[in-house]
């Protein structure tokens, strides 16, 4: 079974299409309404959907990283930093994530890409 992946809405669209051009389970805030959702409450709409939130937004990043460390539940955040990783990396490692690994691995957890160095 693959992980679905929720888009945050800085997301750019050709990494969206591409993870789709490869039948990786995509939604995004915007196709989902939720565009004008907080921080807190799009993790959680992520994380009531049963999807990883993939985020390039360090504001996402330190809700993920205080919700850990107050030991509050969340579904997962993959978190790249739009200067250091490009959209094939992207691509590709979401789609990994997307097909190898389970819902439940995902948990409490938070992640950053690239998943492999240069």
């Amino acid at each position: 079974m693959s992980v679905g992946i929720y888009m945050d809405v800085h997301i750019p669209y050709p990494i969206t299409r591409g993870l789709r051009l490869r039948d990786v389970d995509v939604l995004t805030a915007q196709e989902d309404g939720a565009r004008e959702l907080d921080d807190p409450q799009l993790l959680d709409r992520a994380t009531d959907l049963g999807r990883i939130l993939f985020t390039q937004d360090q504001d996402l990043l330190h809700e993920a990283q205080s919700r850990r460390q107050a030991g509050a539940t969340f579904g997962g955040v993959i978190y790249a930093a739009q200067l250091r990783v490009t959209f094939r990396q992207c691509i590709d490692d979401l789609e990994l994530v997307a097909k190898c690994t389970e819902c439940a691995e995902w948990s409490n957890r938070l992640d950053y890409l690239p998943l492999k160095g240069p």
